[in-house]
C-alpha cells in the first residue's frame, strides 16, 4: 500500500518534458522541510489515503495519457514506489520520478526518467543530498537546482564544477523561486557566466497562478 495525496492530469510544468500532458501521482510524506515548499498538504504520510498499487495503476490508465510522473512529498520515502514504477513501465508508460535526492535511487528501474532536485542553502536543506547517487546518474536523468537567491546561483555553480562535470547526466535545470529571485536576473547571470544549464519557470504556476492543487 502507498500513501497517496492525489492523482490528476495536467500539463508537465517542469523538466525537459514541459508542456506535455501528464498524469501526476502525488505521494504523501516527505522527510524534508524546504522553505519554499508549495505542496505542504502532502508533507506527512497521514495526509494521504492508503491505496494499492493496482488501484493507482487503474486510476492512471483512466486518463489515457502515456506520460506519468511520481512526485510528492518524496516518492522514495515509500518502499513500494519502485514496484509501482516497474508496473507502469511494463505497461509502456514513460515514467518520471521527481525526488529530493536524499534517498538511494538504485532501487528504481533503469528506464525511469529521474528528476533529482539538489537542495541549495536557500532551501534550508542543503545537507540532505545522498552523494552516492552521483555515479548512478544516467544520460536520461535530469538534475534540478531551485534557486532562492543569487547566493544559491553561485553555490550551484560550485556544486556543478566539483560534482557534475563528469556525470553522465547532461540535463541541468535552474529554476528560480520567483518571489525572491527575479527570473530576468537569473537569466542575466546565466548568460554572464555561460552556464550550461536550462533556465526553467514553472509552467503550471504561469497558467494557473491561483490554483493550489490539481494543476
Amino acid at each position: 500500500m502507498l500513501s497517496l495525496s492525489e492523482i490528476f492530469c495536467s500539463l508537465q510544468g517542469e523538466s525537459t518534458f514541459v508542456g506535455l500532458p501528464c498524469v501526476f501521482v502525488r505521494l504523501a510524506g516527505c522527510n524534508l522541510d524546504c522553505c519554499y515548499c508549495d505542496t505542504g498538504y502532502a508533507r506527512t504520510a497521514s495526509d494521504g489515503e492508503k491505496v494499492s498499487i493496482k488501484e493507482i495503476v487503474e486510476r492512471v490508465s483512466g486518463f489515457k495519457v502515456p506520460l506519468v510522473e511520481l512526485t510528492g512529498g518524496e516518492p522514495l520515502l515509500q518502499k513500494e514506489t519502485p514496484k509501482l514504477v516497474r508496473q507502469l513501465l511494463e505497461l509502456d508508460y514513460t515514467v518520471l520520478v521527481e525526488t529530493n535526492g536524499s534517498f538511494d535511487i538504485s532501487p528504481l528501474d533503469y528506464r525511469t526518467h529521474l528528476i533529482i532536485d539538489i537542495k541549495t542553502p536557500g532551501s534550508g536543506m542543503a545537507e540532505s543530498f545522498h552523494f552516492p547517487n552521483l555515479p548512478l546518474l544516467q544520460p536520461h536523468h535530469q538534475v534540478k537546482f531551485v534557486l532562492v537567491d543569487e547566493a544559491d546561483f553561485f553555490w550551484s555553480l560550485d556544486f556543478i564544477k566539483h560534482h557534475l562535470l563528469k556525470s553522465k547526466s547532461k540535463e541541468i535545470i535552474f529554476s528560480p523561486v520567483v518571489t525572491s529571485f527575479k527570473p530576468a536576473i537569473l537569466a542575466e547571470l546565466m548568460l554572464e557566466h555561460r552556464v550550461r544549464a536550462r533556465l526553467q519557470l514553472q509552467l503550471h504556476t504561469l497558467l494557473w497562478p491561483d490554483c493550489d492543487r490539481g494543476r
